[in-house]
């Protein structure tokens, strides 16, 4: 599917949970009043695999030297000639590494490989430093939505219409 190379890139398993949940909840730990709610937030990630493969997608994991997760993306298809990333998280020690490009890139490439045209997807206005690697990777920023959850998120939306690679 991808020339990207990942020594430890797997498909996430329903076991992975308690590791995701932790994962995001140490991104989130970043933001001022940004709050994981294990209960009511993010159901999908209490069997993240089976989760994955209900809505006919991926989810994805990077394990670091000692076999913890350490990043994660997923991708769907909502709509023919689209796919939707998800999940895009990457612990705070493994970043600065091109990891986050790395996993957006797998996106891409399988959206490409499911004949998608387009890449989209929704992330919380506070996570500036993201909003610059997907700008700097072609996505443009569009409209706003509140969530309503416990963090009283907002998120921008990010589109990027893709072109086959040459081959």
């Amino acid at each position: 599917m991808s020339d990207l190379r990942f020594s430890s890139l797997r498909a996430a398993r329903d076991d992975d949970a308690q590791d995701l949940y932790g994962l995001v909840a140490l991104c989130f730990a970043e933001f001022p009043g940004c709050y994981l709610d294990p209960h009511d937030d993010m159901p999908d990630l209490r069997r993240p695999a089976s989760a994955a493969a209900e809505k006919g997608g991926h989810l994805w994991v990077v394990e670091d030297e000692r076999g913890r997760v350490c990043a994660c993306v997923a991708v769907d298809e909502p709509s023919p000639g689209t796919a939707e990333l998800h999940r895009l998280y990457v612990r705070p020690d493994q970043r600065r590494r091109g990891l986050g490009e790395r996993l957006v890139r797998l996106v891409e490439d399988h959206a490409r490989d499911v004949s998608a045209a387009r890449v989209v997807f929704w992330s919380d206005t506070r996570f500036t430093d993201a909003h610059r690697l997907y700008e700097r990777l072609g996505y443009v920023r569009g409209g706003t939505r509140p969530l309503g959850d416990v963090s009283n998120s907002i998120e921008y939306f990010f589109a990027k219409d893709l072109v086959s690679p040459e081959r």
